[in-house]
């Protein structure tokens, strides 16, 4: 009996020395649906910030000077994110807005100095975050990256916020920093409505989410003057 036992340690011990460790279990990397995502994030938020650095050179009203201002500011804070994101998941990155950003830009540029740039210019806006919302709701519905459907989640908010300021091509300045705190919109210079994060919250469905990360984006520019 003695020996039987030891037999069977021995053979055990050989079986284990034999067989393979368990290989170590290692995250699934992002899918097509993620790389696809945070690659167009990138491209849009480039073709934001260049519409928007264009607006302020060329845009006739002060409503659409300030919008795109906005734009600029939040779309770099955005692309910040992407980047640090694509980082994150080894994700490489375009040069630049894609070739049909750069066409649509080209399209309004060619309007500047006239009374119709404006109008191109809000009517690409609204068209651009449009198309930028249904991309992060396929993130946020596909995705399979946790961070990445995390990133759509936590971006959706602000673009939203975006889409109500030029929605329709008709342009809604940026409440200030008063009208956050008070929750109540006033009117504005420039020809646009002055939007408070309350007033987007009622009528363009803006989340506490990007109330609050607006608040924080005011507060920073507020404090860097």
């Amino acid at each position: 009996m003695h020996r039987t036992r030891t037999s069977a340690a021995l053979t055990l011990t050989a079986l284990c020395g034999v067989l393979p460790a368990a290989a170590p279990a290692f995250a699934a990397g992002p899918s097509t649906q993620d790389t696809s995502f945070v690659r167009a994030a990138h491209q849009g938020n480039l073709a934001e910030i260049a519409a928007g650095k264009d607006a302020a050179n060329h845009a006739t009203t002060a409503c659409v000077r300030q919008v795109a201002a906005k734009f600029v500011t939040d779309h770099t804070k955005l692309d910040s994110d992407v980047r640090a994101l694509a980082r994150k998941l080894n994700v490489s990155l375009p040069s630049g807005p894609s070739a049909a950003q750069r066409r649509s830009l080209a399209a309004v540029q060619r309007k500047a100095g006239t009374s119709g740039y404006d109008a191109a210019w809000l009517k690409l806006q609204s068209a651009a975050h449009t198309e930028t919302l249904a991309m992060i709701d396929r993130e946020i519905s596909r995705g399979s990256s946790s961070a990445a459907v995390a990133a759509a989640k936590a971006t959706r908010p602000v673009v939203k916020m975006h889409l109500a300021m030029v929605s329709g091509g008709t342009c809604h300045t940026p409440g200030a920093s008063t009208a956050v705190h008070a929750g109540v919109a006033t009117g504005a210079a420039g020809g646009g409505s002055t939007m408070s994060v309350a007033a987007l919250g009622a009528g363009g469905g803006l989340t506490a989410a990007a109330a609050a990360w607006y608040l924080r984006s005011r507060r920073r520019a507020t404090a860097g003057r």
